[in-house]
């Protein structure tokens, strides 16, 4: 995903880094050796979007800590507090190849929440974080709306929009405070953990990652960019494909997340979803990556909605990018894993062929840091 291809290539991995990849690496004695001979050997796949342990497969409402839903604003609930790592998607992920996602709280509140870049395989959440506090989640549009119109506080678009502006000058101004506070050396203000998130946004250290479907939400989504000068993520992008040139135009945004498109137009925001969106967003230079929006879809189907794409036009190679080093970059990981480098972690995936050759390719193995956490007993 950085050089190109290497036929009959070698990687050598220690201490759980890549420290060797090419054509003529020399194997250390004692080294214990992977034959993939005639396989295919790429980055751990990477789900840009998903609900990954916190939203816990056939348990119901006892594993569903996806939306805290008892007011409009929660910007100070984190993902990591609410994963799960044994839960059973974890193990589907990792058979399919997929080695770390960013999980995050849902969008059924204005501002959601923090996500967490993650690894899929680990007994506990401090082992497999690997960026704690990678992107804030909000959204627009139908979720909110719906939630909280029920509850008697947001009834309209609109009034999602001034909820949204409400908290981030809210921040602003205690930002303020505490610049002035450095500044005369005096008390700062009371620690506020609501807007210390919201703060992080502003002085872009993380994204906002946005929930929205629709172009009038997207567009929302863009003026909120402008106005506050942060960087946006647009998470779903349903019909951004019909204004890519808008959105690539805007140099806030760092990139979308697309999909998930495996499902049916179920609800009026997603009438107008395609195959071929990933593809028109990608040609239009926006750095674009696919999403399964686990457990909307199951997450070992990540391949195939890329596949999928590529077949509606998405080039093979940035459809490819879309679930690794695109992935990797809009969770704010990719100094560390996303692609075969020296230097970078070792999480590796094996394949028996191409990826997206779903009815004949199998996982051959999924590597973690540089540790074999599943071998397919059909290959051993």
């Amino acid at each position: 995903m950085s050089s190109g291809v290497i036929e009959r290539g070698t990687i050598l991995i220690e201490d759980g880094k890549i420290v060797a990849i090419g054509t003529d690496v020399a194997v250390p004695a004692g080294a214990r050796i992977i034959d993939a001979e005639g396989r295919w050997v790429q980055p751990g796949i990477i789900e840009a979007h998903c609900h990954l342990g916190v939203a816990e497969q056939g348990i119901g409402s006892e594993g569903n800590d996806v939306n805290e839903m008892t007011e409009p604003c929660t910007p100070h609930v984190r993902a990591i507090d609410g994963i799960n790592p044994r839960e059973t998607g974890m193990m589907d992920a990792v058979q399919a190849g997929i080695t770390a996602a960013w999980m995050t709280p849902g969008s059924g509140n204005v501002i959601g929440g923090q996500g967490a870049t993650c690894r899929t395989w680990g007994a506990t959440v401090e082992e497999i974080v690997l960026k704690e506090f990678s992107g804030l989640k909000a959204a627009l549009g139908e979720n909110p709306k719906r939630v909280y119109s029920q509850k008697g506080k947001i009834a309209t678009r609109m009034g999602s929009a001034g909820f949204f502006r409400e908290m981030f000058y809210k921040a602003k101004a205690y930002m303020r405070k505490q610049e002035v506070a450095r500044e005369k050396g005096t008390d700062m203000p009371d620690y506020d953990i609501r807007l210390e998130p919201i703060c992080a946004v502003l002085r872009k250290e993380v994204p906002l990652r946005l929930h929205a479907h629709r172009t009038d939400d997207i567009m929302t989504a863009l003026r909120f960019a402008r106005e506050f000068d942060f960087e946006l993520t647009i998470e779903h992008c349903s019909e951004g494909y019909l204004i890519a040139d808008q959105i690539a135009a805007e140099p806030r945004v760092k990139g979308v997340v697309v999909g998930p498109v495996l499902t049916a137009k179920s609800k009026i925001e997603t009438a107008n979803k395609e195959w071929a969106a990933a593809g028109i967003m990608a040609r239009a230079g926006v750095l674009t990556c696919i999403m399964t929006d686990h457990p909307v879809t199951p997450v070992q189907y990540l391949p195939l909605c890329a596949a999928l794409s590529n077949k509606a036009g998405m080039d093979e190679e940035e459809a490819l990018k879309a679930i690794t080093i695109n992935a990797a970059k809009l969770c704010g990981v990719a100094d560390r894993v996303g692609s075969l480098e020296v230097g970078k972690e070792a999480d590796i995936a094996i394949f028996t062929g191409h990826p997206f050759d779903l009815w004949r390719t199998e996982t051959v193995a999924t590597i973690i840091a540089g540790k074999v956490v599943y071998e397919n007993p059909k290959f051993r």
